[in-house]
């Protein structure tokens, strides 16, 4: 009985070994890769999207964003995501961000907001996009992705923190 929770104890420890050295690997080269694609991103989104319309303007005021002004929505067929970086769709697709039957229907990269063209962002729904504008805002977009990294590993992706502060909005802003 022993010997068997010692060689459990080891698996658990290398597990865990595992698990952080992964951790560390992906921070240290690939979120540095995909921060610099969300930048740019955003700053491609910044001169494509649409500004907020007046209502939009007030309900990012009174989530709290700084800026809501700069916030602009960008309708596209695919919400972007940088497939031609091996390394980045390899983790994308064990995060769940992307991969066969998954749907991403809008992301904010900073103040730009992609949506898809046929998903319906109402009010709920932008709300709890523009709660992401915040977290950035209040951050950074760096600071926020290396978060959401580690809270998805954590948690998962229902019940990080950062994905927690967006559904309350969509709970918020229902009745809208």
């Amino acid at each position: 009985m022993r010997k068997l929770t010692l060689s459990l104890l080891l698996l658990v420890l290398l597990f865990g070994s595992i698990i952080v050295f992964h951790q560390r690997l992906i921070s240290a080269f690939i979120l540095p890769q995909y921060i610099d694609w969300a930048s740019d991103t955003e700053v491609a989104g910044l001169q494509l999207g649409e500004p907020l319309s007046a209502a939009q303007l007030a309900l990012a005021a009174e989530i709290g964003i700084k800026q809501p002004e700069k916030v602009r929505l960008v309708y596209v067929d695919t919400v972007p995501f940088p497939y031609h970086n091996p390394m980045l769709k390899l983790v994308g697709e064990a995060t769940g961000f992307v991969g066969e039957g998954i749907i991403n229907n809008a992301q904010v990269f900073g103040y730009s907001i992609y949506v898809r063209k046929d998903y319906q962002l109402d009010t709920p729904k932008l709300a709890h996009e523009l709660v992401h504008v915040l977290q950035i805002e209040r951050a950074s977009l760096k600071q926020v992705v290396t978060q959401h990294f580690a809270d998805l590993l954590k948690y998962g992706y229902d019940n990080s923190p950062l994905e927690q502060e967006a559904y309350a909005a969509n709970k918020r802003y229902s009745n809208r």
